[in-house]
């Protein structure tokens, strides 16, 4: 049901905004606040622990990176950094810092901040820590200079740089907050509750206010280096699902709908309105932890494959997103490096019976399921559950759908496991690297943790040594090797997707710059009204 949009005076003064924007001058019509509406679910703002879709457009706001990814969703453009060098073996990349580049204080952004920054994230070992694992040492010989240096070949580090996690934050500011940079930062740090109310970066826009489960909200950086966006003030506004958003912008109350799924999109026609649907790197997943400790039975390989036979695939993209979807083979996103011509997940439940049956499980057995309630991409997960619950049913297996809240479903699946799940991901930059870091069996990733829990040997040694092979390999040997990997992770049946939605763009007439980003998401920055 809709949230009530004039229950105080924060969102009444919001439908006088959406009246003014119909006939206000265009130099006037930017200074209203512009309403996005979507679901938060924002697990964090602190730049170093923050993982999460609103978090990506959030960060990219608010934060600069060294480099930036290009409206393309492939190129890899200068931002911080004016300029950089490689050296060939790829473990040495130095950078040189724009002398105009300034934090929303005013204070110039040196490579101190750098250096900081980037041993901030690796040290905190949150979830995006990841993406600093390869680096060795980083050194600022001068201000405006700073060099990393990797353990191994690193050929996605550039790719990586455009990742909002790697944004750059003013350490002087941050350090007096209680932020650290130390080794022992995962226990020292004390700055998150900072963050939530406070952004110390040179991005085009600055941290107003959150108020979790409500809103968040972005004012214009007056003393932004760059070019000044548009819009002076942004509004993201918690409204959990696609019917409300669709009600949110037919009515004027927001500007932009950012979660309206195909079948609802289908709906809407108004003559103010512009949707256009456009393919994404999004997907949706389930998932197994063999390590769970709710498991009922042995979670093999043998049993993982038989259950990934039994899902029907096809009925399922039908069923979330009207057919405005595609299957997706491995864990790596279609038209990413590695994966054509990749063989497609397939409906087969005579295999998936015979299969069961020589585990010794033909008279079936049940699997424990929570699962976020989120819609996502359009996807009720919730919904997606019971399809596959009723597709198990079919090789006697039941599913016992446990629906909870997100921050609930974070820490089950940490300790003590979720035997069966569904999730969701969206890039963090163009590159497949991070979706074997994440996803993949390899030592200390996100899910190699979470599937065995301590108890179970999954870890797979082939598609680590295969990905440190393409991180070490020119650009015309990597996509085979990737091919490589992207094979393992499907053998492994830890990591299913199921369907990866095709994106509704929803916003009204007047609003220009929408745009689906791969790292960012929403590029704020590049909004405005005509």
């Amino acid at each position: 049901m809709l949230r009530s949009l004039f229950a105080n005076c924060r969102t009444a003064t919001l439908g006088v905004a959406a009246t003014a924007i119909i006939s206000a001058t265009p130099a006037h019509a930017q200074e209203q606040p512009l309403i996005i509406a979507r679901h938060l679910e924002i697990n964090s703002l602190d730049p170093s622990r923050a993982f999460c879709d609103t978090c990506q457009i959030y960060l990219s706001s608010t934060y600069q990176g060294l480099v930036a990814l290009g409206a393309d969703n492939k190129s890899i453009e200068p931002q911080l950094a004016e300029s950089w060098e490689v050296n060939d073996d790829q473990t040495v990349f130095t950078f040189m810092l724009s002398p105009d580049a300034v934090f929303s204080d005013g204070s110039p952004v040196e490579a101190k901040d750098v250096k900081w920054s980037f041993e901030r994230l690796k040290n905190l070992k949150a979830d995006a820590s990841f993406m600093m694992s390869l680096v060795k040492s980083i050194e600022t010989p001068d201000e405006k200079t700073v060099v990393v240096t990797m353990e191994s070949p690193n050929s996605e580090f550039l790719g990586v740089l455009t990742a909002p996690y790697t944004g750059i934050v003013n350490s002087d500011v941050a350090s007096e907050a209680g932020a650290s940079a130390a080794e022992d930062a995962a226990t020292a740090d004390t700055a998150e509750s900072w963050f939530q109310a406070n952004s110390a970066g040179s991005g085009p826009y600055m941290l107003k206010s959150y108020a979790p489960d409500d809103e968040l909200r972005f004012v214009r950086n007056e003393k932004f280096w760059g070019e000044k966006p548009a819009i002076a003030e942004i509004v993201i506004d918690e409204t959990a699902d696609a019917v409300s958003q669709a009600q949110a912008l037919q009515s004027g109350a927001a500007d932009i709908a950012m979660q309206i799924d195909p079948d609802t999109s289908k709906t809407i026609a108004s003559p103010d309105l512009t949707l256009e649907t456009v393919p994404s790197y999004n997907f949706i997943y389930v998932m197994f932890s063999p390590g769970a400790e709710g498991n009922k039975v042995p979670l093999t390989k043998e049993v993982r494959q038989a259950l990934a036979y039994a899902i029907d695939y096809e009925g399922l993209i039908q069923f979330t997103v009207g057919g405005e979807g595609k299957p997706q083979a491995s864990p790596i996103p279609n038209g990413f490096p590695g994966t054509a011509d990749l063989p497609m997940p397939v409906e087969d439940l005579e295999k998936a019976k015979a299969m069961l049956a020589e585990a010794g499980l033909a008279d079936g057995f049940e699997l424990d399921a929570p699962v976020a309630q989120l819609n996502v991409y359009g996807v009720d997960l919730v919904l997606l559950m019971q399809k596959i619950q009723q597709d198990l049913a079919r090789v006697n297996v039941k599913l016992n759908i446990q629906p909870v809240a997100s921050a609930v479903w974070r820490e089950q699946v940490a300790k003590p496991g979720a035997p069966f799940s569904a999730r969701f991901y969206a890039p963090d930059y163009f590159g497949s690297a991070q979706y074997v870091q994440f996803f993949g069996m390899v030592p200390d990733s996100f899910w190699l943790t979470r599937a065995s829990q301590g108890k179970e040997d999954l870890l797979n040694q082939k598609e680590a040594e295969l990905l440190g092979k393409a991180l070490a390999a020119p650009d015309a040997e990597r996509e085979t090797i990737y091919r490589d990997i992207a094979l393992e992770m499907i053998d492994d049946r830890i990591i299913i997707p199921v369907v990866s939605p095709n994106l509704v763009l929803a916003h009204r007439n007047d609003v220009a710059g929408v745009r689906y980003s791969a790292c960012c998401n929403l590029p704020l920055a590049e909004l405005s009204r005509k």
